[in-house]
């Protein structure tokens, strides 16, 4: 097909593009002068303090085991944590269908104990959680996998009739993590099992909340199991759209998910009060249109604590155009909100001096922000391990103790433990 553009559809492509243009170097110019000013002023405050501490937070991951399970390895890591004025730690509980503690929800669902015990047979978070209190780090349990398993674990395989699927029948899906399933949302069974879990956690350990991340959703592609037609059905009285993007179809899905969210984060405050309920998403547009994840309304109900959104962009233009964007101006205003930057993966190490603009970035918009992942702050690096820690060390060259919870409790310390009514 030829394509004829007159002289005026010239003129507006000209026009756009050096929009682009322009947007692209007041972006570049701003990263530069970001970079200057943390050169010049590493202590630098933030331009719009708010009445929040600032988050300094590490997701400790699947990846971290040996660090989790071993006992001087993870007294170690804690008191670095410590030394480099971080404050907060997101210690995985939930990965892969499995729960990395002694969990008798997990093992009544037919799960068999995947960590069960460190390699001194200490219970791995209740020792973390202690050690980290010592270092005035809050511990909040991080539900990674979420609604999402593996389909061959024994979440998947022993409870079929708990998992979604798309129009085709289909039920797998392919996440960072592999090939994956995912646990139907909507389902009672299913809702309880993710509750059970949740309160498993903050009433077996002296914890400070729970974290879920972007899993606590539904890819838009599925819902067209039998379960969950029959319940549009029931409500609508119409079969779900053939189209997984109907407007009318994703609202009704999102809301279904927040609903949970809201019974979750009741069931949660009725245990404990100042539990933090945290979130880390991905950024709105995609977080909504692609998981049916409405955290923009989550924050608006009052549903979530405290917000982390996922900015994982390989270069600071595409970082600053997200965290700049309105729905996190306004987040930022009502609750902690932080942003998360990658410091680094096996296979892809990343530069100190990025990770550092990134920082300075979200302070300028008064943004804390958390790290994935623990072992890629300093092991897997360019820089040596001594030259990434006097980095960290100058980024956070002063405490910044953060506050329990919504009812300003102080941090626990070893001798001011949370309440744990």
């Amino acid at each position: 097909m030829k394509l004829c553009l007159t002289s005026k559809s010239w003129s507006s492509i000209r026009v756009k593009q050096a929009i682009r243009s322009l947007k692209s170097l007041l972006l570049a110019v701003f990263a530069c002068w970001i970079t200057i000013s943390w050169a010049s002023h590493p202590s630098q405050a933030v331009v719009d303090p708010q009445p929040f501490q600032e988050i300094r937070g590490v997701w400790m991951t699947s990846n971290d085991s040996d660090i989790l399970r071993d006992r001087p390895k993870a007294q170690e890591a804690i008191s670095q944590l410590g030394r480099l004025n971080f404050n907060t730690i997101y210690p995985v509980v939930w990965n892969s269908g499995y729960a990395l503690y002694p969990s008798a929800v997990a093992q009544e669902a037919g799960i068999q104990p995947f960590i069960h015990r460190g390699l001194q047979g200490q219970d791995i978070l209740g020792e973390l959680t202690t050690i980290a209190h010592q270092q005035n780090l809050l511990v909040i349990p991080w539900f990674e996998f979420g609604f999402m398993a593996p389909p061959t674990s024994e979440l998947a395989l022993n409870h079929p009739n708990w998992l979604t699927q798309k129009r085709d029948g289909s039920q797998t899906w392919i996440s960072a993590a592999g090939e994956v399933v995912w646990l139907n949302p909507f389902h009672p069974q299913v809702q309880k099992l993710i509750t059970d879990l949740v309160l498993e956690v903050i009433t077996q350990y002296n914890v400070d909340g729970i974290q879920f991340d972007d899993h606590l959703s539904l890819p838009n592609e599925f819902g067209y199991d039998p379960y969950t037609i029959s319940l549009y059905r029931q409500e609508m009285n119409a079969n779900p759209p053939a189209n997984p993007e109907n407007p009318t179809w994703m609202r009704w899905r999102a809301n279904k998910i927040t609903a949970f969210v809201k019974r979750l984060n009741k069931a949660i405050k009725a245990k404990q009060a100042n539990a933090i309920f945290s979130v880390s998403p991905n950024p709105y547009h995609l977080a909504y249109n692609t998981y049916l994840q409405d955290w923009v309304n989550w924050v608006k109900e009052d549903l979530v604590d405290e917000l982390i959104v996922q900015v994982y962009r390989p270069d600071i233009n595409s970082f600053l155009s997200e965290i700049v964007r309105p729905e996190i101006k306004e987040v930022h205003k009502k609750i902690p909100t932080g942003v998360g930057i990658l410091t680094g993966l096996r296979n892809r190490p990343i530069a100190m001096e990025h990770i550092q603009a990134k920082v300075q970035a979200a302070r300028q918009q008064g943004l804390g922000m958390s790290f994935f992942f623990f072992e890629s702050l300093w092991d897997y690096a360019p820089e040596s391990i001594q030259e990434r820690k006097s980095n960290f060390q100058a980024l956070f060259n002063q405490p910044a103790t953060r506050l329990l919870g919504t009812a300003a409790s102080s941090v626990p310390t070893e001798t001011s433990p949370p309440s744990t009514n």
